[in-house]
């Protein structure tokens, strides 16, 4: 059977109010129950006391004893349920509660032993008598004997007083449900509101509305961080949804035109406007061939994202591979008049060594591709401890802020005519940030419009 999370947590509040009341009435009767006997027990002493105390004074000089008195005595200790009877040295019986009223003493003791059975009744209870000596100026001048229902005598004030404490903790028991109960109702609104807007949310973004957003309020962490993720997350998923609509117009974009080449010339010669020379023919070749380049580089993407790329690691010299890359580029560097600079140290990694080649590669032709006449490109290689950075700076146009999120999306390029004069097929630096993740590595780039671009690498030496 399924529950909400709010009967759940209304449940678990009134399971443990009710644990907690239970718990605490059963250690509440025991030590109120043994502190209560403790008292009886001390407070049956000391009424004894008393009695003996108050049957001393009665004893004359003359050794005669105030009968009256004593009488009086007896009676007021027969209505606190004890029975006691007054013998002299010689063990003549001065006053007997038995002959006085032996019908009250019989019930008297029946009382007792009814009040003792109703709060104990597996407590064996019987009747006792036990002799006290009566002192007068230290001296021994008789004997009483007090009778009581044991092991300790509870009176109907007593009874009653533990009732009252039982029914004190009913109603609080009843009282501390009560709370719990409208506590946790309020408790569990307040949790299950914020998870039921988020519910909502995530419906509604599984359903494509990414604009939903939860604005619900909490001042729990757990709850503060669910709705921070799936806010996070309908950011995210709507990014990625105007990527893949771009993507979508950019890939339509990119092979529409070849194609669109392809086919006007073709029809141009078939239908013999043009004759199918070879220039025409070489034409419609080049367009044959970056077709495939983008193909092919789709494909190579396709396996550099891959989870499963194989990296064929070996240690080498970066430092000389920049070298090398960059004696490749020299002469186009020179033809459109861009000055390229290299500084850093020696410094040898432990990777794939083509496929690093690969990403200086595209780094630097993207360098070259948006430097204009006069301007300059600056590598540089750093190292530290176990970690390579890797920088390729130029003072370009710069990217603007809204791009730069972007740039190593597949097929973006700032500049949304998508002149190839100005850029590429946008997968070069997919590509480069695939490449330097299955190192282990990170790749960004921080660049200002009208300030240059730098791009930095880096990378574990091992």
């Amino acid at each position: 059977m399924k529950y909400s999370l709010r009967t759940r947590l209304s449940l678990s509040y009134i399971f443990v109010a009710l644990i907690s009341i239970f718990l605490i009435s059963i250690f509440a009767n025991l030590f109120l129950d043994r502190q209560f006997r403790e008292y009886i027990k001390i407070n049956q002493v000391q009424r004894n006391k008393d009695v003996i105390s108050s049957l001393s004074n009665q004893y004359q000089y003359s050794g005669s004893w105030n009968t009256e008195m004593i009488e009086a005595i007896g009676v007021s200790a027969l209505e606190n349920g004890l029975i006691i009877k007054v013998s002299d040295l010689s063990g003549q019986a001065i006053w007997d509660a038995r002959v006085h009223n032996n019908g009250m003493c019989q019930r008297i003791i029946e009382h007792m032993s009814y009040n003792l059975n109703s709060q104990y009744p597996n407590m064996k209870g019987e009747y006792t008598e036990t002799p006290y000596n009566i002192y007068y100026n230290s001296q021994k001048v008789g004997i009483v004997e007090i009778g009581s229902y044991g092991p300790f005598y509870l009176s109907d004030n007593d009874l009653a007083f533990l009732k009252t404490l039982n029914k004190i903790l009913i109603s609080v028991g009843i009282i501390a449900l009560i709370f719990s109960l409208a506590l946790g109702t309020v408790m569990a609104k307040r949790l299950s509101s914020p998870i039921s807007k988020a519910i909502s949310a995530a419906h509604s973004i599984s359903e494509g509305c990414f604009s939903a957003r939860i604005s619900e309020k909490s001042n729990t962490i757990e709850i503060i961080e669910l709705t921070n993720t799936i806010n996070s997350l309908a950011d995210a998923l709507g990014n990625h949804e105007t990527l893949r609509k771009r993507l979508t117009a950019d890939v339509a974009h990119e092979l529409r035109t070849p194609l669109a080449t392809l086919q006007s010339h073709l029809e141009a010669m078939i239908d013999g406007i043009w004759e199918a020379d070879k220039d025409r023919l070489i034409s419609c070749h080049d367009e044959i061939v970056r077709l495939s380049g983008m193909v092919g580089d789709l494909e190579k993407l396709a396996r550099y994202e891959s989870e499963n790329i194989i990296l064929n690691k070996s240690s080498f010299s970066i430092t000389e591979v920049v070298r090398q890359i960059i004696r490749n580029y020299e002469s186009e560097y020179l033809y459109k008049g861009i000055k390229i600079y290299f500084t850093g140290d020696e410094e040898f990694i432990n990777a794939d060594k083509d496929k690093i080649s690969q990403v200086l590669i595209n780094l630097l032709s993207n360098a070259l591709k948006y430097s204009t006449k006069g301007s300059e490109v600056k590598v540089n290689i750093k190292g530290g401890g176990n970690l390579l950075q890797l920088t390729v700076k130029d003072n370009g146009p710069g990217i603007s802020a809204e791009d730069l999120p972007f740039i190593f999306e597949r097929f973006y390029r700032a500049d949304k005519s998508r002149n190839r004069m100005t850029g590429g097929s946008g997968i070069g630096l997919t590509i480069a940030r695939a490449i330097i993740e299955a190192h282990n590595g990170k790749i960004e780039a921080v660049s200002k419009r009208g300030a240059g671009t730098e791009f930095i690498v880096s990378l574990p030496k091992n």
